[in-house]
Protein backbone atom coordinates (compact mmCIF):
# COMPACT_ATOMS: atom_id res chain seq x y z
CA UNK A 1 0.00 0.00 0.00
CA UNK A 2 1.52 3.31 -1.24
CA UNK A 3 -0.06 7.02 -1.07
CA UNK A 4 1.44 10.07 -0.85
CA UNK A 5 2.31 9.98 2.52
CA UNK A 6 3.86 6.54 3.06
CA UNK A 7 6.23 7.67 -0.20
CA UNK A 8 6.87 11.31 1.68
CA UNK A 9 7.67 9.38 5.42
CA UNK A 10 9.72 6.47 3.15
CA UNK A 11 12.15 8.89 1.83
CA UNK A 12 11.93 10.87 5.13
CA UNK A 13 13.22 7.59 6.92
CA UNK A 14 10.27 7.50 9.05
CA UNK A 15 8.60 4.59 10.52
CA UNK A 16 4.69 3.81 10.68
CA UNK A 17 2.53 1.08 10.91
CA UNK A 18 0.26 0.63 8.01
CA UNK A 19 -3.64 0.28 9.02
CA UNK A 20 -5.77 -1.28 6.27
CA UNK A 21 -9.14 -1.19 5.93
CA UNK A 22 -11.83 -3.23 4.52
CA UNK A 23 -13.79 -0.86 2.86
CA UNK A 24 -12.92 3.24 2.01
CA UNK A 25 -13.79 5.22 5.57
CA UNK A 26 -15.16 8.69 5.49
CA UNK A 27 -15.64 9.56 9.33
CA UNK A 28 -13.31 9.34 11.90
CA UNK A 29 -15.62 6.81 13.76
CA UNK A 30 -15.64 4.18 10.69
CA UNK A 31 -11.15 4.53 10.30
CA UNK A 32 -11.69 3.80 14.10
CA UNK A 33 -13.27 0.71 13.79
CA UNK A 34 -11.47 -0.22 10.72
CA UNK A 35 -7.90 0.19 12.23
CA UNK A 36 -9.24 -1.23 15.66
CA UNK A 37 -7.73 1.94 17.63
CA UNK A 38 -9.60 4.10 19.44
CA UNK A 39 -10.97 7.97 18.43
CA UNK A 40 -8.87 9.85 20.92
CA UNK A 41 -5.66 8.37 19.28
CA UNK A 42 -6.70 9.64 15.84
CA UNK A 43 -5.03 13.31 14.59
CA UNK A 44 -7.82 14.52 12.20
CA UNK A 45 -6.21 17.04 9.78
CA UNK A 46 -8.79 20.82 8.71
CA UNK A 47 -7.68 22.86 5.99
CA UNK A 48 -8.97 26.26 6.72
CA UNK A 49 -9.07 29.03 4.48
CA UNK A 50 -9.75 33.13 4.59
CA UNK A 51 -11.66 35.34 2.55
CA UNK A 52 -8.22 35.89 0.68
CA UNK A 53 -7.80 32.18 -0.30
CA UNK A 54 -5.14 32.20 2.78
CA UNK A 55 -4.82 28.75 3.98
CA UNK A 56 -4.14 26.80 6.73
CA UNK A 57 -3.73 23.40 8.26
CA UNK A 58 -5.21 22.90 11.38
CA UNK A 59 -5.51 19.44 13.58
CA UNK A 60 -6.94 17.85 16.39
CA UNK A 61 -7.44 14.56 18.50
CA UNK A 62 -10.23 12.19 18.21
CA UNK A 63 -13.52 13.81 19.32
CA UNK A 64 -11.87 17.14 19.49
CA UNK A 65 -13.60 19.84 17.56
CA UNK A 66 -11.60 22.51 15.60
CA UNK A 67 -12.04 26.53 16.50
CA UNK A 68 -11.16 28.41 14.07
CA UNK A 69 -11.08 31.31 15.93
CA UNK A 70 -8.56 29.96 18.24
CA UNK A 71 -6.32 29.08 15.10
CA UNK A 72 -6.84 32.76 13.53
CA UNK A 73 -6.26 34.23 17.30
CA UNK A 74 -2.65 32.25 17.19
CA UNK A 75 -1.13 33.73 14.18
CA UNK A 76 -0.40 37.91 14.08
CA UNK A 77 -3.08 40.31 13.37
CA UNK A 78 -4.54 40.20 10.12
CA UNK A 79 -2.62 37.19 8.88
CA UNK A 80 -6.00 35.48 8.42
CA UNK A 81 -9.69 36.65 8.58
CA UNK A 82 -12.54 34.90 9.20
CA UNK A 83 -11.34 31.39 8.85
CA UNK A 84 -13.73 28.55 7.31
CA UNK A 85 -13.43 24.82 6.35
CA UNK A 86 -12.33 24.64 2.80
CA UNK A 87 -14.03 23.01 0.42
CA UNK A 88 -13.57 19.41 -0.58
CA UNK A 89 -12.14 20.76 -4.09
CA UNK A 90 -9.79 23.42 -2.24
CA UNK A 91 -8.66 20.50 -0.40
CA UNK A 92 -7.15 18.71 -3.39
CA UNK A 93 -5.98 21.73 -5.29
CA UNK A 94 -3.99 23.23 -2.35
CA UNK A 95 -2.81 19.86 -0.45
CA UNK A 96 -3.22 17.35 -2.67
CA UNK A 97 -5.15 15.16 -0.87
CA UNK A 98 -9.09 14.08 -0.94
CA UNK A 99 -11.42 15.09 1.80
CA UNK A 100 -11.82 12.73 4.47
CA UNK A 101 -8.42 11.51 4.27
CA UNK A 102 -6.03 14.67 4.30
CA UNK A 103 -3.00 14.52 6.27
CA UNK A 104 -0.85 16.65 8.08
CA UNK A 105 2.41 15.54 6.13
CA UNK A 106 4.25 16.75 2.99
CA UNK A 107 2.11 20.03 2.68
CA UNK A 108 2.95 22.75 0.25
CA UNK A 109 4.90 25.56 1.34
CA UNK A 110 2.62 28.53 2.32
CA UNK A 111 0.39 26.50 4.04
CA UNK A 112 1.52 26.70 7.84
CA UNK A 113 0.41 23.67 9.98
CA UNK A 114 -0.92 24.32 13.63
CA UNK A 115 -1.60 21.28 15.70
CA UNK A 116 -3.31 21.35 19.07
CA UNK A 117 -1.23 20.95 22.38
CA UNK A 118 -3.02 18.34 23.24
CA UNK A 119 -1.01 15.65 20.80
CA UNK A 120 1.46 15.68 23.25
CA UNK A 121 -0.44 13.52 25.85
CA UNK A 122 0.21 11.25 23.28
CA UNK A 123 3.08 8.28 22.52
CA UNK A 124 1.98 7.56 19.51
CA UNK A 125 -0.85 8.31 17.28
CA UNK A 126 -2.73 7.68 14.13
CA UNK A 127 -3.62 9.75 10.94
CA UNK A 128 -5.00 9.70 7.32
CA UNK A 129 -2.99 8.78 4.26
CA UNK A 130 -4.85 10.35 1.47
CA UNK A 131 -6.33 7.07 0.65
CA UNK A 132 -9.25 6.13 2.16
CA UNK A 133 -8.04 1.87 2.20
CA UNK A 134 -6.02 2.41 4.60
CA UNK A 135 -4.59 5.06 7.87
CA UNK A 136 -0.85 4.83 9.51
CA UNK A 137 0.33 4.52 13.30
CA UNK A 138 3.44 6.51 13.67
CA UNK A 139 5.61 8.16 16.95
CA UNK A 140 4.49 11.57 17.91
CA UNK A 141 8.41 12.76 18.19
CA UNK A 142 8.19 11.68 14.55
CA UNK A 143 5.28 13.97 13.48
CA UNK A 144 6.71 16.84 15.32
CA UNK A 145 10.20 16.16 13.70
CA UNK A 146 8.66 16.04 10.73
CA UNK A 147 6.55 19.15 10.32
CA UNK A 148 8.07 21.11 12.48
CA UNK A 149 4.38 22.15 13.63
CA UNK A 150 2.92 25.41 15.58
CA UNK A 151 1.72 24.21 18.98
CA UNK A 152 -1.35 25.35 20.98
CA UNK A 153 -4.88 24.99 22.30
CA UNK A 154 -7.63 25.49 19.18
CA UNK A 155 -9.71 22.93 20.48
CA UNK A 156 -13.31 24.01 21.52
CA UNK A 157 -14.20 23.83 24.80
Amino acid sequence: MQSKVTTYLDTQGIEYKLLPHTEPVFTMEAAAAQRGVIPDEMLKSILLRDKSHNYVMACVLGYGQLDPKKVRAFFPDGQFRRLQFASAEEITKQTGYIKGAVSPFDLPDGIPLVIDERIHQLERFNTSTGDHMFGIELATADLLSATNPFLTDIQKG
